[in-house]
């Protein structure tokens, strides 16, 4: 869902910085092979993330939810040349096709997968953290924020991907089956409400929160 005119968000993408090459050949190949590539960050949104990473300069990055792995080499376009982006993904059938792009990127090295739930990852992590990214089960969103805000710096940022949920956060009725909608709603009153952070919630394709801890 777009929350511009499309000529409007056309206008936006244009004149904002281009897509670099490689992550032009992961988008494709994402679309062409992988299930569900909506999940994709894409474009404007990568670039984005990578501009915010780069206002940072981060020393450690921590991804929840690595799909195929474009968000991660967005946001490790600003780490400092020392740091470690960690990423976390549940689907072990995308691990190798992550792999490819991030050893073609100029971060292989320095880009970390690991496999399984981040809520059993992360405690287990010897870092602490000065951005974080959470884009996954958005059931879990609260469960992610608990378990890492204490691993993450002050000053440090946590990104929250999908909190506009394509309008559905207005609604006050839910299918049985949508667990999604609910829980984020919870979970943007739980970041206005925490005294930790500070937040500002930005209407950029499916909403993306930016927290800073105090």
């Amino acid at each position: 869902m777009n929350f511009l005119p499309e000529d409007i968000d056309e206008y936006v993408v244009k004149h904002s910085e281009d897509e670099p090459e490689l992550l032009q050949q992961l988008n494709r190949e994402t679309y062409q092979k992988i299930l569900q590539p909506r999940m994709l960050s894409g474009h404007y949104q990568g670039r984005v993330l990578s501009m915010i990473s780069k206002l940072v300069n981060p020393k450690n990055i921590l991804e929840i939810g690595t799909y195929t792995g474009y968000s991660a080499i967005c946001l490790a376009e600003g780490m400092k040349e020392t740091g470690e982006l960690h990423t976390i993904d549940i689907n072990e059938e995308l691990y190798d096709f992550q792999r490819k792009y991030f050893n073609k990127s100029d971060y292989g090295k320095q880009i970390i997968q690991h496999l399984g739930d981040a809520l059993d990852i992360i405690p287990k992590l010897d870092k602490n953290f000065d951005l974080v990214f959470i884009d996954a089960d958005k059931e879990n969103y609260a469960n992610y924020f608990h378990t890492v805000i204490e691993k993450v710096n002050q000053g440090g940022i946590i990104l929250s991907d999908n909190v506009l949920w394509s309008g559905k956060i207005l609604e006050t009725k839910f299918k049985k089956e949508d667990t999604s909608t609910p829980a984020l709603i919870k979970y943007n009153k739980l970041l206005k409400e925490d005294s930790r952070i500070e937040t500002v919630m930005l209407p950029i394709r499916d909403g993306l929160t930016i927290a800073r801890k105090v």
